[in-house]
């Protein structure tokens, strides 16, 4: 998959020559409503002979306008929003960057800049999907921003299961935090991954008789609630199940810093500085402040015990396209 970065104004020495389908959107997290468009694209683009193309962007556009003042914490970092496009079968990414200038396009600009610029025989969006003020921006009005020079197909709203909500990024980065990362994985349509740098604890856990992991993961990405949970980490080409606690070790303390510690099911390596991903499998309980070590220890076996099934056993999500 080629991934081409756009700065505004666009150079259009960067452009390959040929149509393409083109699909656009933020896609954070890449749900299975970002996935119903992309299949879309994916099969006219097929019908066609053409390559398909995703016009997406290198950060949440409320970045340029000041939404978030305490930072955006993404359900897909940029480097794994590519990895589940590639996965999807898109040919070419525009990775765009969502500058002021770039948000100043009136609507007509930004279809004559960049989607014809594309060469764009077929535009597919989702039904609410906006490139602009969202009153005059809207996927009704492409049409005549395209004037005859592209096709517009419009993906209409995409629910689970026999649900009329509507699957979208702000539902599940709500489930998210929370915890209820199996409800997440369902709307996802794949376990929610994680990355993070294994660095040095207070080593508590070996004391404990269950040495962990602490893992540092990258300011952008959204942790799950604080909590218990059944997960898999990703450790150089292997996958190992275990039981991951996000909180403070409020046993030990009240005023802790939020850490993540994974306990690995019959691992004994010491891999200090590794990269590792983390999938999300499934909440098993809050953090509880316990009387002491051996009160600890003993819901600790229990939170095995449960991990370990949930781990051999995943939950089920139906029609997973990724990974």
């Amino acid at each position: 998959m080629q991934v081409i970065r756009v700065h505004h104004p666009i150079d259009p020495r960067i452009i390959p020559a040929g149509p393409v389908v083109l699909a656009m959107g933020f896609f954070d997290g890449v749900h299975r409503g970002h996935q119903a468009v992309i299949r879309r694209a994916k099969r006219l683009a097929d019908q066609q002979g053409l390559p398909l193309a995703v016009l997406t962007y290198s950060h949440a556009p409320g970045v340029a306008y000041r939404q978030y003042p305490g930072g955006f914490k993404y359900l897909s970092t940029t480097k794994r929003k590519l990895d589940l496009l590639d996965q999807l079968g898109v040919d070419l990414v525009y990775l765009v960057s969502f500058t002021s200038s770039f948000a100043s396009l009136a609507p007509q600009d930004f279809v004559d800049q960049y989607l014809v610029a594309f060469h764009s025989r077929v535009v597919v969006a989702g039904y609410d999907h906006t490139y602009g003020p969202a009153d005059v921006a809207t996927m009704d009005r492409l049409p005549g921003y395209a004037r005859g020079r592209f096709a517009v197909v419009t993906v209409p709203k995409y629910t689970a299961d026999d649900s009329t909500a509507k699957v979208g990024s702000r539902t599940i980065r709500r489930l998210i935090d929370a915890g209820d990362v199996q409800a997440a994985n369902q709307e996802l349509g794949y376990h929610y991954q994680t990355t993070g740098l294994i660095v040095h604890g207070l080593a508590r856990g070996r004391t404990l008789g269950f040495p962990t992991i602490n893992v540092e993961t990258p300011t952008p990405e959204r942790l799950p609630g604080i909590g218990v949970y059944a997960v898999s980490v990703q450790i150089g080409d292997h996958w190992y199940g275990g039981m991951a606690s996000v909180g403070h070790n409020i046993t030990f303390g009240e005023h802790n810093q939020l850490t993540v510690e994974i306990y690995l099911f019959d691992f004994d390596r010491m891999v200090y500085g590794e990269e590792v991903k983390v999938r999300w499998y499934q909440y098993l309980r809050g953090e509880e402040k316990f009387a002491g070590a051996e009160e600890l220890v003993t819901q600790m076996k229990r939170d095995e015990r449960a991990a370990r099934t949930v781990v051999q056993d995943p939950p089920v999500l139906g029609d997973q396209l990724v990974h």
